[in-house]
């Protein structure tokens, strides 16, 4: 068996061991040694001997027995041997997949966010901490320490190792799905770094709510956030040019585009939209779907756009949402209309200091004509940034729009 190929079986069997060996025996922290450690025997010992009939149960019994021995060796050091620790015996490997419990406790209400992501990219991404720390572009000792209080306020909580009670999982699915979200949009575009994105973090996010929706097939916003996330996608091939230079949607080579991942995208919206209540992943999908359907930047169905936005609006006061509002509204009833609506918007105190509202004040004055005033609006958006592509390509549009000295 190949490395890549192992590598593929062993990753999506990491959550399913652990979240067994959670419920079994509850201690995250030890718990996710052991099957660390279950994973290196496998590692080392399948490609020789052959992968077993079957590999979750290996993983499983492999890492009870080494959890066994981690929980005796702290008992002894805790009570220097006095006694016995008496541990439940271990049972037979059952069928149940305890990944969406696993993912849901990693999305506990007492961590925040950035807490949240982490613990989610460590347990059921398979991520080291050495990698979570990479991608998030802060050092591996500031993350484990993140993780360790991560996992410290699980424990602290007292939740069993089970599902959320009805009345608390539509808010525990919720933190969820933003969490996916949010690592999905630092892998797409990142925040800060060289690079425009991240595939390696927008992937993970993908495969994870590949996941989800395999495990909550019925529920229509898991299906609208993978089809967000595909649709989304499957422009990367396109958004850079050869040097890495960003290039933005309306000059993008749409025949670069993946249309197995729009087809895909679209047949998931198109599925979800009728099945339940409509939510923000769902209109979020519906609207990509719209620029990825549509010939070019000019054809694309700007007053449909605009009305999902408005709709989405009145989902949720989000900004970011109300910014791309009033691009569409500039699209669809020209620059002055989305340039009056950005005025109503700057003085929202949650996009100060946000690069994105001089990107798109430059943007529709340029389309206004007034490419003195855009120019200097690029220039703020670039000082606004930490993205070095997003840098680059706003004083470029800058220097594109002033005029050489005499």
């Amino acid at each position: 068996m190949t490395h890549p190929a192992l590598e593929d079986l062993l990753r999506p069997l990491a959550p399913q061991v652990l979240g067994a060996l959670v419920r079994r025996y509850g201690h995250f922290a030890t718990a996710e040694d052991a099957v660390q450690e279950a994973l290196l025997a496998a590692a080392q010992q399948w490609p020789s001997r052959g992968v077993p009939d079957n590999p979750r149960g290996w993983l499983i019994t492999v890492a009870s027995r080494r959890l066994t021995d981690l929980l005796r060796a702290e008992q002894s050091r805790r009570e220097r041997e006095t006694r016995a620790l008496v541990l439940p015996a271990p049972e037979s490997v059952s069928g149940v997949d305890d990944t969406l419990i696993l993912l849901l406790m990693c999305c506990h209400p007492s961590l925040s966010p950035s807490s949240q992501i982490a613990l989610t990219l460590r347990a059921v991404g398979g991520l080291s901490t050495g990698e979570v720390a990479r991608a998030f572009l802060v050092p591996e000792a500031s993350m484990t320490r993140r993780i360790t209080r991560a996992k410290q306020s699980i424990r602290d909580s007292g939740q069993p190792f089970a599902l959320p009670s009805p009345q608390e999982r539509p808010a525990r699915l919720a933190a969820l799905l933003h969490v996916l979200y949010l690592i999905f949009n630092e892998g797409y575009v990142s925040t800060a770094g060289p690079s425009l994105y991240r595939a390696d973090l927008s992937g993970e996010a993908i495969r994870l709510a590949r996941l989800t929706h395999r495990l909550l097939p019925g529920d229509s916003e898991v299906a609208g956030l993978l089809a967000l996330m595909l649709l989304t996608d499957a422009r990367r091939p396109a958004r850079t040019a050869a040097d890495g230079a960003l290039i933005p949607m309306a000059e993008q080579d749409r025949t670069l585009w993946d249309a197995t991942a729009i087809t895909e995208g679209v047949a998931l919206v198109t599925q979800a939209l009728p099945c339940g209540p409509v939510g923000p992943y769902q209109l979020q999908a519906a609207i990509a779907a719209l620029h990825d359907e549509a010939p070019t930047w000019e054809q694309t169905d700007w007053p449909q756009i605009c009305a999902l936005y408005e709709v989405l609006l009145g989902l949720s006061d989000n900004p970011v949402v109300a910014l791309n509002h009033t691009v569409a509204l500039a699209m669809a009833r020209g620059p002055v209309a989305g340039l009056e609506r950005l005025a109503e918007l700057e003085g929202d105190k949650r996009l100060a200091g946000d690069h994105r509202v001089p990107a798109v004040r430059a943007h529709l004055q340029e389309m206004a004509g007034d490419t003195t005033a855009a120019a200097a609006s690029y220039r703020q958006a670039a000082a606004h940034t930490l993205s070095l592509p997003q840098q680059r390509y706003l004083h470029a549009r800058a220097a594109r729009l002033t005029p050489p000295d005499p």
